[in-house]
């Protein structure tokens, strides 16, 4: 709890039961490598490759700058926060943002979209998009394609 890492490339590694509030982390490359149960509240990453074969992560209130985070993991759910720029997304990623608030700008299509609350996707093209009964209020994520049209809002 409170503190600085400014070098923690390839720290965490085969860990369990993490727990960060009001972290900064810094040249953090291949940070959190097949950890599990991990939980982090007020956190701020600078370094790629983050989180990748992890399980059960939840994080609160975050700037994850990174590329290629969040790979090959399993049960992960980020909430008021800022994480995906740039990144692409795999062909079973599927359903993807449900009742998130998101800011996300994805290099490549997005399969499908479910109910995103708040923010905006902008992605090559996008498949199916389900906004139904179940979305959750605000429900005003804006989708635009990377031609700057907007598909909903």
């Amino acid at each position: 709890e409170n503190v600085q890492l400014p070098n923690a490339l390839e720290t965490f590694w085969y860990c369990r039961n993490i727990e960060l509030k009001n972290v900064q982390i810094d040249k953090a490359d291949y940070l959190f490598i097949h950890s599990e149960n991990i939980k982090i509240q007020n956190y701020a990453q600078n370094g790629n490759y983050s989180f990748q074969y992890c399980k059960n992560v939840e994080i609160h209130n975050a700037v994850i700058n990174s590329k290629d985070a969040f790979w090959n993991t399993e049960n992960v759910t980020v909430y008021d926060s800022e994480v995906m720029e740039n990144c692409t997304m795999a062909e079973d990623a599927d359903l993807a943002f449900e009742h998130s608030s998101v800011k996300a700008t994805i290099k490549s299509p997005v399969h499908s979209v479910k109910n995103p609350r708040t923010g905006s996707i902008v992605a090559e093209s996008f498949g199916a998009i389900i906004l139904d009964e179940n979305i959750k209020s605000p429900g005003n994520c804006e989708l635009k394609l990377w031609d700057d049209l907007t598909c909903f809002n």
